[in-house]
């Protein structure tokens, strides 16, 4: 037998934010990783342009969070309006910090951010990044997992040996194939012309608000992303013709209500199919999913990208538990108990919106609306499996107050758990790899636990309460 080129704790197939970002949280647990991406370089064009602020604590615990918000834009919401004007529905987002520590929605280019992280991942001795590097296969066994793969550069096979593999691989994941697995159509399927455009002038007039033309004729949509670049999709008849929709002529022509050819470059034209989907298991033995391998989300909440930083933050810490503790295949599960209820809950609302684009229902619209206005609110952000006698804060994002000195809470805590009390503890100790806070000496800690009407918060390190305490953490 072939002595396997690459050992490691953790093989990670796909570079793309999921598989970078859980690579850096496996390697700050002190896991070592070997990622496989079949690409030779970043992608340079735009693809996901929403993230939001539960996914920039997370880029903070990597550390790239100062880079990139010198590259994003705050995005101040987004409307549905109907053909004549009329607002069927506003999601506005607030200006103001939220309890996360940032802002509660960002736009962003992906290449600036995957550009931070791939510089994140060159620099960490325990992540070992093999590009231009196509996964044919795997076996997994109750050791280990044996990944081959092949460097399409040279054509020489590769064996990579790792106690577990995480696809991160994409919605065409070879990792879930491998595994037998299939996605569950959850029901919405719409074909979408993408265009990218970069404005040779100011257009001020276009607006900072994402929009949401409803038109049963023509349902689109428009972004207001960093820099000069904008987007704008258009849904596709079932038998509009690709080639025919994506030349340039034909493109102005759809673009003409709002730009003139001279006014900008077409950075980008793709068509993708939106759909809605979830793996039907997410962990065969020792093998994993993440991201789009895992589910498929419909734009309309621009949530794609956010489902699969919040499985990489989920996971991480737990795999790592395995790697420190021993095999748990119970805390393994958790992520699936945990992520899919939560993720659903995601697709299930970006599916509405994109039935409301497609509709102009206003009793629709109401239906997503907060009870006797025409304004949504963000989802609550509950992780499933928690106990329905546990306090309605437990598996919720725990808030990020500044501490004493200045520094943020998750900068001093880190990939690791905390503990927030009230009162100083003075014999009480703190398992490992627990960092304890007091309200004593931290006035934001005391104001977080005054807000939630807790004494104690025991918090995850994916930033989720796993338990509240009142009277002392003994």
């Amino acid at each position: 037998m072939t002595t396997p080129a690459y050992r490691c704790d953790v093989a990670v197939v796909g570079c793309g934010p999921t598989g970078a970002v859980l690579a850096k949280l496996l390697a700050l647990s002190g896991v070592s990783v070997v990622v496989l991406d079949r690409a030779a370089d970043l992608y340079p064009l735009p693809r996901a342009v929403h993230f939001d602020d539960e996914c920039m604590r997370v880029f903070q615990t990597v550390g790239i969070s100062d880079a990139l918000r010198e590259r994003v834009r705050v995005n101040p919401g987004m409307r549905f309006v109907a053909p004549d004007g009329r607002c069927l529905l506003d999601w506005p987002r607030p200006a103001e910090i939220t309890p996360q520590g940032w802002h509660a929605s960002y736009r962003l280019h992906q290449p600036d951010l995957e550009q931070l992280l791939r510089a994140t991942l060159d620099r960490d001795p325990a992540v070992d990044l093999l590009t231009a590097h196509r996964v044919d296969g795997l076996v997994s066994s109750d050791d280990g997992v044996v990944l081959h793969a092949v460097d399409e550069a040279t054509g020489t096979p590769t064996r990579v040996a790792a106690r577990y593999a995480v696809g991160c691989d994409g919605a065409r994941s070879t990792v879930r194939s491998a595994l037998g697995l299939e996605y569950t159509d959850l029901g919405f399927t719409e074909r979408w012309l993408v265009i990218d455009l970069l404005l040779t002038r100011e257009r001020p007039d276009l607006g900072d608000h994402t929009l949401q033309f409803c038109n049963p004729e023509q349902p689109a949509t428009y972004c207001r992303n960093p820099g000069t670049r904008r987007r704008w999709e258009f849904r596709l008849n079932t038998d509009d013709d690709e080639a025919t929709e994506t030349e340039t002529a034909r493109i102005w022509a759809r673009l003409a209500p709002w730009l003139a050819p001279h006014e900008a470059e077409i950075e980008r034209r793709a068509v993708y199919t939106f759909r809605s989907a979830v793996t039907k298991a997410w962990r065969r033995g020792r093998v994993l999913l993440a991201g789009d391998a895992a589910h498929l989300t419909p734009p309309f909440m621009g949530q794609g990208m956010c489902a699969g930083i919040r499985d990489a933050a989920n996971l991480a810490w737990k795999v790592a538990s395995c790697m420190e503790n021993g095999d748990d295949p119970a805390h393994l599960d958790s992520y699936a108990a945990e992520r899919g209820p939560h993720v659903r809950a995601y697709i299930d609302t970006a599916a509405r919106l994109g039935n409301l684009v497609s509709t102009v229902d206003p009793t629709q619209a109401q239906t997503l609306a907060t009870a006797g206005t025409a304004t949504m609110a963000s989802l609550s952000r509950r992780l499933g499996g928690v106990s329905a006698e546990a306090h309605d804060r437990v598996g919720t994002l725990a808030p990020q107050p500044t501490l004493a000195d200045g520094i943020r809470l998750d900068d001093a805590v880190g990939y690791r758990h905390a503990l927030l009390t009230r009162h100083r503890l003075v014999d009480a100790t703190t398992p490992a790899g627990v960092v304890p806070f007091d309200g004593e000496t931290h006035p934001g800690v005391a104001a977080c636990l005054d807000a939630l009407g807790v004494d104690t918060l025991s918090v995850r390190p994916d930033r989720y309460i796993d338990a509240v305490y009142w009277g002392g953490p003994d």
